[in-house]
């Protein structure tokens, strides 16, 4: 079969394997040819590593300089009767051959990881491949949705500011269009079930998990992805229901930096820079400012996408030779190149003049859909998209 991109709204409903294991080896040679990570840690526990920081992360620690093994939860899917499956189940399929490859260990573990059953089988990955230790565990789960223990309902995150309405433009990256939101706001059952599934609960239960068992490494550190973003998106993000589950992520940060210095580590929550992911371009308000942010920042030589904080993060901060720098909230913070003061004013500036007509033209939106394309194994120039793939087969060759 030939694929093709197929977007509806702002939804990718296909991936390209080829492509996904390009996206894959283009993250490995940029870390590879960087100042490496040194004193890094040995075995690392992903939770959600199929794609994003997570599978940057993954990358970074493996093929970086610190030469990890590697655990990896992730809730995909393959090929059927309803697709050709998500691209982080070929995400994941691409990297174990290249970690192997290199001799490392990459364990992919399929599942919902807020399950209790998943978690015991990490730890029993843990116990098989680790020696019975981790010395990272990173927390990266992008989910909507979350099950209620022991029942057949689910938790559902709502992407709504608090108190009062709020409007803001998105793109439709189906059509390419410019289109006005309004979104009302959310009500104290949709903040309390947001922070359920995008809050800090999960993380900690994965910690308290892995104390229980001890599975916990001298030295041990945590670490969870959060966003704050500037002035100009605090209306739909941080003072929205997004913004109290990070609030709640940062708070659990302080609760688990006390429970791992019985192990002499320590939790982060890492605030990260903007970026096009499958949940952000859902964000009324916050494309244009990416395709803002994108356009200046690449212009003053300071654009970073996932791989290269990443690489960033772990080399110049979590494994330096000195203290972990935080900021008087004890967060660690990867947006210090996005809200520079000049940075900012520039984007400001841009932002007010986007819009339907022109922003196309004025901001990055092609920097923007490129991106987008590529998360799904898209828009790669080594790749020819006219050759048929025999997915089964495809699957099979590259597993073995």
């Amino acid at each position: 079969m030939i694929i093709e991109p197929v977007i509806k709204g702002v939804v990718a409903k296909s991936a390209h394997p080829v492509g996904c294991e390009q996206a894959v080896l283009q993250q490995i040679q940029y870390v590879k040819q960087s100042e490496p990570i040194t004193n890094g840690p040995k075995r690392v526990l992903i939770i959600g590593g199929s794609s994003g920081f997570g599978l940057a992360t993954r990358i970074a620690l493996t093929f970086g300089g610190s030469k990890a093994d590697t655990i990896s939860v992730s809730y995909e899917h393959g090929p059927s009767s309803k697709g050709v499956g998500s691209a982080g189940f070929y995400n994941n399929i691409a990297f174990k051959k290249f970690a192997e490859e290199e001799g490392r260990i990459a364990v992919n573990i399929q599942g919902d990881a807020f399950s209790d059953s998943i978690k015991e089988q990490v730890i029993e990955a843990v116990e098989t491949y680790f020696e019975g230790e981790v010395d990272l565990i990173v927390y990266s789960v992008a989910s909507g949705v979350r099950p209620k223990p022991n029942s057949d309902e689910m938790w559902r995150s709502a992407i709504k500011p608090i108190g009062q309405s709020v409007s803001g433009a998105s793109i439709l990256l189906e059509t390419d269009t410019w289109q006005q939101t309004t979104l009302p706001p959310a009500t104290d059952q949709e903040v309390d079930e947001t922070i359920k599934v995008m809050g800090g609960e999960d993380w900690e239960a994965w910690v308290d998990a892995l104390i229980n068992s001890e599975s916990i490494g001298e030295g041990c550190k945590t670490l969870a992805f959060s966003y704050i973003g500037p002035e100009l998106t605090h209306p739909i993000y941080l003072d929205g229901t997004l913004g109290r589950a990070k609030i709640d992520l940062h708070q659990t940060s302080h609760s688990l930096n006390l429970k791992l210095a019985n192990f002499n580590g320590g939790a982060y929550a890492t605030v990260c820079k903007a970026l096009v992911t499958k949940a952000s371009v859902f964000i009324p308000g916050l494309t244009p400012y990416i395709l803002a942010l994108y356009k200046v920042m690449k212009e003053r030589g300071t654009h970073e996408g996932c791989i290269e904080q990443m690489q960033r993060l772990f080399r110049d901060k979590v494994y330096s030779t000195g203290k972990i720098p935080v900021d008087c909230e004890r967060l660690l913070r990867m947006d210090d190149w996005e809200l520079d003061v000049e940075t900012q004013r520039e984007v400001n500036q841009l932002v007010s003049q986007l819009n339907a007509d022109n922003f196309k033209q004025l901001g990055d939106y092609q920097g923007f859909k490129q991106e987008f394309l590529r998360l799904n194994g898209f828009s790669f120039s080594d790749v020819d998209y006219s050759k048929e793939i025999d997915l089964e087969s495809w699957i099979n060759s590259d597993a073995d």
